[in-house]
């Protein structure tokens, strides 16, 4: 199959604490767990967690290595953006806030204007955006 429109896309990040990561993504924003493993004794093993939804082309892969962990290094530009396509609740804001998000000022100003964003328990920001997007 070639790489196009319809290629699955895996967005990976490390996390300092997937439980944390997932109260957050899940029980906050409302992704399924599509996968958990934990890891093992072999190097490179990790602790991995997969959240999206199930009709989604695309999902997040959080890891977590307790032997060697990485550190997270988000920077105020690491951005997943949701385009909600109308005003976006503030119960889910409410939400997110009480599942370990905090709402952040974005030096965007486009983004302050159009969404409001969240920092993850790992500092990577997710913006809720009040339009609508389409690629075509």
């Amino acid at each position: 199959m070639p790489v196009n429109g319809q290629s699955h896309i895996r967005i990976a990040r490390p996390s300092r604490d997937l439980a944390a990561a997932e109260r957050f993504w899940a029980e906050g924003l409302g992704l399924s767990v599509l996968w958990r493993s934990a890891g093992g004794e072999t190097p490179g093993e990790h602790d991995l967690l997969m959240l999206g939804w199930p009709d989604a082309s695309w999902h997040l892969e959080l890891v977590h290595d307790a032997a060697a962990p990485v550190k997270p290094v988000p920077t105020e530009e690491d951005l997943l953006v949701v385009y909600v396509d109308e005003e976006v609740p503030e119960d889910l804001v409410v939400r997110l806030e009480e599942h370990g998000g905090r709402r952040v000022l974005s030096p965007n100003p486009y983004w302050n204007e159009w969404g409001i964003t969240v920092e993850d328990p790992d500092g990577y920001r997710l913006v809720l955006s009040r339009r609508g997007w389409s690629n075509s």
